[in-house]
């Protein structure tokens, strides 16, 4: 069945961010921030290993480095890109929304934890290729192991941050929802040089995500998403060219 791969993803958020909350009554303050610390850490080095994996080429001659001016071109442009849309805003409203409708307005970590979660387990490649794979042979394998680990994450978020963590399995459900549908129409131009870029940009996005659970909200890393759109343009034209 096509779709069972982000259905299953977002039964597992569901159910992390209950188990998280549950958990949550039962810590102590200084325990539920060095839970976030230790998460955030965490963050950092999966966006370090996803960066450095599509970076480096190793050789016989050395260690050399790739795709250096597309990461700065997609930051840079995506950020302008992002920064006049305001996409973090619109984010955040969306958390206050929700906030609304549950009435959890005295929840000072619900907008947080609904950005956070949404950021880490939205962004990268696993949510990409795991989808497009699900999508045009319906093997949802990639998003099986995926929703494994955001089980794990979600919990964990949940705990330290509240109720807020629990709806980012709407926004993930939409968007890798929609990669799934449009499998079919984007599969021919997914090459695997746009896959490793996507990767590449998305894992740098990570480790932002990372340092803001560190050291509280130093990038806004909301804003910097549509840098995800540059490798995949570039690569269309370079396909066009070539």
């Amino acid at each position: 069945m096509k779709g069972l791969g982000t259905i299953i993803n977002v039964i597992a958020v569901l159910m992390g961010g209950t188990l998280g909350i549950l958990i949550k009554g039962g810590m102590k303050e200084k325990l539920q921030n060095i839970l976030v610390q230790a998460c955030g850490l965490a963050t950092l080095f999966i966006g370090i290993s996803g960066t450095l994996q599509n970076m480096l080429i190793i050789s016989d001659d050395g260690i050399s480095v790739q795709g250096t001016l597309l990461l700065i071109c997609s930051l840079v442009i995506g950020s302008f890109v992002g920064e006049l849309i305001d996409i973090e805003a619109k984010l955040e409203a969306v958390g206050e929304n929700l906030k609304g409708m549950i009435k959890s307005r005295n929840d000072s970590r619900f907008v947080d934890g609904f950005v956070t979660a949404s950021l880490v387990i939205c962004i990268g490649a696993m949510a990409v290729v795991g989808s497009l794979q699900d999508g045009l042979t319906g093997d949802y394998s990639m998003l099986l192991s995926k929703s494994v680990l955001d089980f794990i994450i979600i919990i964990v978020f949940a705990s330290t941050m509240g109720i807020g963590v629990l709806f980012s399995a709407l926004p993930l459900g939409i968007y890798q929802g929609l990669i799934t549908l449009l499998a079919v129409f984007i599969a021919p131009y997914m090459t695997d040089s746009m896959i490793s870029s996507l990767s590449l940009v998305g894992s740098a996005l990570i480790f932002g995500v990372g340092v803001n659970l560190i050291w509280e909200k130093k990038l806004r890393v909301g804003n910097m998403l549509p840098a995800l759109c540059v490798p995949v343009i570039y690569e269309l034209i370079m396909q066009m060219f070539l």
